[in-house]
């Protein structure tokens, strides 16, 4: 969104300087057509046409209902707003939807939008948003042209030939990572697909296989460590690449390695359920892209995920059973990739089955800026944090980057026939208090029983004397923290053993229970879940485990297992409506 939330007389941002590079890019030849049938690729929903349709515009957390207007009749409430209307993502909802009002609505609206933004005009001319813009108009290119009379024809080829030699000179102005994959995927497609624009080509699929090879490591991650950002430049990939062989292009070797490599990584990052861990602002992702990338690349699991995985894009997964836990086990990133990044160092997440369990809050992005800071804090996140202090924290200025970033001190794991273990501590609160944050996890092999104990505790001279300081200054009371583990609002959780266990059940049917030993004080607390796509966070609830650290080492036990009464394998068949959600 850099580019966006510029000055508007900036590049990119509908300025002077932007409509003077789309009035360059539009001289020259128009295409006259697609060297063949573009088919769509990507995936939208039925229930959010059928919303479109009857004028209600949901986008950024935000719904205006406006009956018989068009999106650009709205104005935007904030810039995530404006970035999704001119990406034009909607008209994978409306081609879902498919029937003739769909149509003449992604017909009308699209002409409409080359009528008042056509000429460089609006906040849609960033690299980023121009390619997801084209790749949308090449998928649905049949849609938006069945019936369209010749002046609306001639209107949308030359609109997209415009922006197709607008990206070839401007797609290195987008951001490194996803911005810049969409851009040059954009540029890809059109090249592919548009008659006359072949030159266009070669010079995208190399950039597009530079961009491949030095923003995917080796380990098949990104800079950003974001799962759902992940899976889109997965996705993204994958369609250039279906589209350079479709073509009859050779797919560069760069760009089929990082397919190769991420294709691993994100099924690590993939629950029991089929949803991605929810970390350092990324959501579950959208319904059914994770599949329909994994099976498009055709990548065949090397090794069975579960006991002893290696960490994947800084995440070990735990499996066993109907039980899959995702841990953050690595340092927050930084530089221009910590734009989104969270203060969730050793935060877990639990879905048994098709249920989630445990989670973390999520992105408050959607919500504003009060609830975008509140979800990167500690608190947000199941695991240990220090009352009023974040394990990873902005510095002192106003930038969005986390500065000061908890660093992975030591990372075991064991797996034996009794089930896994994993080990690890970071350094969050070493310069502020003298602690660290020990977490230990053990998941059994039938995959019921949780055991995890997380321990505050000074390791050296320097950090004794610290922790000293810090106690005095409390008169010696101890420094307060808590171990919080936010459950799915689906869930239904009650207080049990008078206070002394939490029992959760799924809509599966299975109950879990939560213990802890007796060295902390147990509630049930408010918490929120916040999801992309809905208007105000959903009120769900948390277990915590309040505590003072009073000496050097303060170490809490719990554990999470299921009910002696929950069969080994359960028949979760009930399916969840899928309706917008509003």
């Amino acid at each position: 969104m850099a580019f966006y939330r510029a000055s508007q007389g900036g590049f990119g941002a509908g300025g002077w300087r932007t409509r003077l590079a789309v009035w360059r890019a539009a001289r020259g030849p128009v295409a006259q057509g697609f060297t063949s049938s573009p088919e769509p690729r990507s995936i939208g929903l039925f229930a959010k046409g059928r919303q479109l349709v009857a004028g209600n515009f949901l986008f950024a957390g935000h719904l205006i209902e406006s009956p018989g207007a068009g999106p650009w009749d709205i104005a935007p409430p904030d810039a995530d707003f404006a970035a999704e209307l001119h990406g034009f993502g909607w008209l994978d909802d409306l081609a879902a939807l498919g029937d003739a009002q769909a149509r003449l609505r992604a017909q009308s609206w699209t002409q409409d939008w080359i009528t008042r933004f056509g000429a460089g005009r609006g906040p849609g001319w960033t690299p980023d948003l121009t390619g997801r813009r084209v790749i949308r108009w090449s998928h649905h290119a049949l849609f938006l042209l069945n019936s369209a009379d010749s002046e609306a024809t001639d209107a949308y080829y030359r609109a997209l030939t415009t922006q197709t030699r607008y990206l070839s000179r401007h797609w290195s102005r987008a951001a490194p990572g996803l911005p810049r994959f969409e851009a040059l995927t954009g540029l890809v497609y059109a090249g592919l697909s548009l008659i006359g624009l072949e030159a266009l080509v070669a010079p995208a699929v190399a950039a597009l296989a530079a961009e491949a090879r030095t923003q995917v490591d080796e380990g098949g991650g990104i800079a950003t460590r974001n799962p759902e950002e992940l899976l889109e430049v997965f996705t993204l990939l994958n369609w250039a690449a279906q589209a350079l062989t479709d073509a009859g292009h050779t797919v560069p070797n760069d760009h089929l390695d990082a397919i190769e490599r991420i294709a691993p990584t994100l099924r690590t990052l993939r629950h029991a359920d089929g949803g991605l861990a929810r970390f350092h602002g990324g959501g579950k992702g959208a319904e059914g892209r994770l599949d329909q990338a994994l099976a498009t690349a055709r990548i065949r699991p090397h090794k069975p995920l579960g006991h002893g995985s290696d960490p994947a894009m800084g995440y070990v997964r735990i499996s066993a059973g109907r039980t899959s836990m995702l841990v953050d086990a690595a340092a927050p990133p930084g530089g221009y990739a910590g734009g989104s990044a969270h203060a969730s160092t050793l935060a877990l997440e639990v879905t048994s089955g098709r249920r989630p369990l445990v989670v973390n809050c999520g992105s408050g992005v959607p919500f504003g800026t009060e609830w975008r800071r509140a979800g990167r804090a500690t608190p947000s996140h199941s695991t240990l944090g220090i009352d009023g202090v974040s394990s990873s924290r902005f510095g002192t200025g106003t930038g969005e980057v986390l500065e000061e970033r908890a660093a992975i001190l030591t990372l075991r794991q064991q797996s034996s026939t009794d089930g896994s273990a994993f080990h690890a501590a970071h350094d969050g609160w070493a310069l502020t208090h003298g602690l660290t944050h020990a977490r230990d996890l053990a998941l059994s092999s039938d995959g019921r029983h949780i055991a995890g104990a997380d321990t505050l505790i000074s390791l050296n001279p320097q950090g004794k004397a610290r922790f000293e300081r810090v106690l005095a200054a409390t008169g010696g009371q101890g420094v307060a923290f808590s171990i919080r583990f936010h459950l799915h609002p689906d869930t239904d959780s009650t207080l049990d053993m008078g206070g002394n266990a939490v029992s959760v059940a799924l809509k599966s049917g299975e109950i879990w229970v939560f213990r802890h030993d007796n060295r902390a004080r147990l509630s049930l607390e408010p918490s929120v879940y916040l999801e992309r796509g809905r208007l105000k966070p959903r009120a769900t609830k948390q277990i915590v485990l309040s505590a003072v650290a009073a000496q050097i080492e303060t170490r809490i036990g719990w554990t999470l297992a299921k009910a002696q009464d929950t069969p080994l394998a359960i028949r979760d068949l009930d399916r969840d409506d899928t309706p917008v959600p509003l």
